[in-house]
């Protein structure tokens, strides 16, 4: 039997806990928390070390940086370590328009991973009139853009489909979300006398897709995409080396009064207000209209995949390099 979602911020590792591990003695009595501290000990122990090998290591810059800095952005967002491509599905006889992520795995900003086992859909046309039956149209209508190349991948400009002259723009998130299962008996807990009660066994790791407008002030400043790492590839091999060797060296994040603080996380830079600052963006969709308020659907969606981070492996990093030498 499953229950509702937990709320995000539910999860200790929201509040960046400090590396203390329980501790065991004979005859010690243990509860429930100390069982829990210890999941969370090596759950954020993990996390942290997959945050920074993502770049996504911290609430904070380090000391020098900016948000124009090098190595900047990748202190502010997960990205992508394999599969997860997006594309669209046009409609064929009964199957109506779809967005579908293949399955992968993502790496959020806390370094949780966030997996995807099997393909998820979103039903463009039923999205597009729920957006119009939520609010009239307002939102479509702040999210249709002109000249929407402004807003795409460079990728996307050279090898894919003619973008249309106008066009509402969505990103597609995913998040990392906990659902619980298997409810067993167990003592009641709180002002309550019950005989019969239970809690939650199992805590299964899963994710949430969402499909955001993005009526929030883009415009030729601000495109609303994830910031990219520094780009290398015009740097000499000797002048890669050492850009990777101050990166790391500069890299620690200034989590001084943030380790078991509990609150919100600061949304990072190009995030959609109101979304769970932990999502990562997967892809852009552009849904041409025509001119109207609200605007109306003149063709299929296109998605752009490349403005997304990505983690490659190791390996192919290096010899992407040219550090292979």
């Amino acid at each position: 039997m499953n229950s509702p979602l937990r709320p995000p911020s539910d999860d200790p590792l929201y509040a960046l806990p400090d590396p203390a591990r329980p501790h065991y003695a004979t005859g010690m009595l243990l509860d429930a928390g100390d069982f829990a501290d210890e999941q969370t000990y090596h759950r954020s122990r993990l996390a942290r070390a997959l945050a920074l090998l993502s770049g996504a290591g911290g609430r904070r810059l380090p000391a020098g940086l900016d948000a124009d800095g090098a190595g900047a952005a990748g202190l502010f967002a997960g990205g992508t370590l394999a599969g997860l491509r997006v594309r669209q599905v046009p409609a064929a006889g009964e199957a109506v328009e779809e967005v579908r992520i293949a399955p992968g795995i993502a790496v959020d900003r806390l370094g949780r991973l966030v997996e995807l086992p099997r393909a998820a859909c979103l039903r463009v046309e039923r999205w597009f009139d729920g957006e119009l039956a939520r609010d009239g149209g307002d939102a479509l209508r702040l999210a249709a853009l002109d000249n929407p190349e402004r807003f795409a991948s460079a990728r996307l400009i050279a090898d894919g489909p003619a973008l249309p002259a106008r066009a509402v723009i969505a990103d597609v998130f995913v998040r990392f979300v906990t659902c619980r299962q298997a409810l067993t008996p167990a003592f009641a807990s709180g002002p309550f006398d019950a005989l019969d009660a239970v809690q939650t066994a199992r805590l299964r790791d899963a994710f949430e897709v969402h499909l955001v407008l993005r009526g929030d002030g883009l415009d030729d400043a601000f495109n609303g995409l994830p910031q990219q790492d520094r780009d290398l590839s015009a740097l000499d091999p000797a002048a890669r080396r050492q850009a990777l060797h101050d990166a790391v060296l500069d890299g620690w994040p200034d989590l001084a009064g943030n380790s078991g603080a509990a609150g919100e996380l600061p949304a990072p830079p190009g995030h959609p207000p109101g979304l769970d600052p932990t999502a990562v963006f997967l892809a852009r969709l552009f849904v041409p209209v025509a001119a109207g308020n609200p605007p109306a659907r003149s063709g299929d969606a296109i998605v752009d995949n490349h403005g997304r981070r990505v983690l490659p492996p190791l390996g192919m990093l290096a010899g992407a390099l040219g550090l292979g030498e």
